[in-house]
């Protein structure tokens, strides 16, 4: 591709075949290819079995439609859809040219000279015939229109530009458009942006399908309630990522007590990637001076409430000391007690008392049935756990479940020789906060004292079996140690060369 860059090209030579000087239209209309001289020309490779070009196309029909009144513009398709059915489906909705359908010796012409290993591609040509560039796809993605005309000088004007926004960020910056000055109330009013400037404003990017949302946002409620009644200046405005639900949002947002963006906005997209957004819910903090104060502040208010208010430095100072102060004074109970909540079960689903296990080491373990990582790794935590038992260390694990129905918890408890929480148990929530859970199987290592040990249990099973026990960093320098000491000494006893043309391994040499 980058000798192509320098390469000027000939329209009708990349296009033409015999008894075939003309593109086609969706509806049948047939377009010279020299009528294209001069123009920028995007051809797209792409298909309609391929999601990602469904989702991508109708961006780019959003930025042709805004470009195409300019006159120097155009798109040609050229599909790699396998029957043309499929290929007339999908080109009924493009408003550009394409390549006939049957015409597969240019398709293919094209694919290898543009080298497309994969799809959707999107390359322009300049005026001059020649490859302005070959990453027209996330051109579009994330400038549509605004990257015209596609040069590597404008992509770097656009940068310049996006950092210039960055050094001068502001709620119109972030927040206005040019068609759109305000936000939306859950009454359907227009609140001006301008009307937030001064707050702290949370920017809270949802779904409203996502279970996690679903769980978070009662809390957001919670906490924005409570600080617009003693007079914060704070506001909330919603960032909806699933345009699809136009009702289902207009429902869920009427019972919302803040602001948000129009469901189908511009500002969405281009918000999602200024702050490169990697899960939701995410709430994003800005200052009232229009600065970004916190990437995401979910997990604060989940761990500590309305308390992580107003989110500024300080105040995550102020909490990491208190955190500080609880990890000091942490035991098993103050992580597993919970009101009347003072125990945990065996299998045959009496209750032992959490009384019972202090002093002991305690591993909590966080898994479901529904994940296979887990299940590979139950069968080894079920070894090593007989194993640390036959060897008398002080010893318990306790099951906390992500399944989704009692049958499935008790299907695979079934499968285990140890402790649970019971199904449900609101503790499970508390326990993943807590311990920063983000994916399982996860195993974390209580020491008799109640202290955390670490979170890496898993992994140093996985590794090293029960001579992990106890778990803790000094032992296992100490087990890395000993394993560098022996391999070593292996080495030393007539491993690899013995020369003349002899490998030894172990107890037998043999000839090279």
């Amino acid at each position: 591709m980058a000798d192509e860059n320098s390469v000027t090209h000939d329209l009708t030579t990349l296009f033409a075949s015999e008894g075939r000087d003309f593109l086609i239209r969706n509806n049948g209309d047939q377009v010279k290819i020299k009528d294209l001289t001069g123009k920028i020309v995007g051809l797209y490779f792409s298909a309609s079995w391929c999601p990602p070009c469904r989702r991508f196309t109708p961006k780019l029909i959003e930025t042709y439609n805004a470009l195409s009144s300019k006159g120097d513009f155009e798109v040609v398709f050229i599909s790699a859809d396998r029957d043309e059915e499929s290929y007339n489906s999908y080109f009924a909705k493009m408003p550009w040219l394409a390549i006939p359908f049957s015409d597969s010796t240019v398709k293919d012409s094209l694919d290898q000279k543009f080298s497309v290993m994969g799809i959707p591609n999107l390359v322009f040509l300049n005026g001059d015939g020649k490859v302005s560039t070959d990453e027209g796809v996330e051109l579009v993605m994330e400038h549509q229109a605004d990257a015209y005309p596609f040069t590597p000088e404008r992509v770097a004007q656009l940068k310049e530009e996006e950092e210039a926004a960055r050094r001068n960020q502001n709620l119109k910056s972030l927040l206005v458009t040019r068609s759109r000055d305000y936000v939306l109330s859950n009454d359907g009013n227009k609140i001006p942006v301008a009307n937030l400037e001064g707050n702290t404003v949370g920017l809270y990017f949802y779904v409203g399908s996502d279970e996690d949302c679903i769980d978070f946002t009662p809390k957001l409620v919670d906490i924005y309630n409570k600080l617009k009644e003693t007079g914060e200046k704070f506001e909330v405005v919603l960032i909806n990522l699933d345009p699809t639900d136009e009702d289902g949002f207009k429902d869920e947002f009427s019972k919302m007590p803040w602001l948000a963006l129009p469901i189908i906005d511009e500002k969405i997209e281009k918000l999602t990637r200024y702050f490169e957004l990697r899960s939701i819910p995410t709430l994003i903090i800005i200052g009232p001076d229009g600065k970004t104060q916190n990437p995401d502040v979910v997990e604060l208010i989940q761990e500590h409430g309305i308390a992580a208010y107003p989110f500024t430095p300080e105040k995550l100072a102020e909490l990491a000391e208190i955190e500080k102060a609880k990890l000091e004074s942490q035991t098993l109970e103050s992580i597993l007690v919970s009101e009347e909540n003072d125990y945990v079960i065996d299998r045959s689903g009496s209750k032992v008392p959490v009384s019972q296990l202090v002093g002991k080491h305690v591993l909590i373990y966080f898994s479901a049935h529904w994940c296979p990582p887990c299940r590979r790794f139950t069968p080894k935590l079920v070894e090593t756990y007989h194993e640390m038992k036959a060897k008398g260390h002080a010893v318990e694990v306790i099951f906390a479940s992500s399944d989704q129905d009692q049958t499935s918890f008790d299907e695979y408890y079934s499968e285990m020789p140890w402790l649970a929480l019971p199904y449900g148990d609101p503790r499970k929530a508390s326990l993943s906060r807590k311990f920063k859970v983000r994916g399982i199987p996860c195993l974390v290592a209580i020491g008799p004292e109640g202290k955390t040990i670490t979170t890496e249990t898993r992994h140093l099973i996985e590794a090293h079996g029960a001579d992990a026990f106890p778990f803790t960093e000094d032992h296992i320098n100490d087990l890395l140690q000993k394993q560098k000491i022996a391999e070593e000494v292996k080495e030393d006893d007539g491993e690899g060369e013995a020369g003349d043309g002899y490998i030894c391994e172990g107890d037998v040499c043999r000839k090279n």
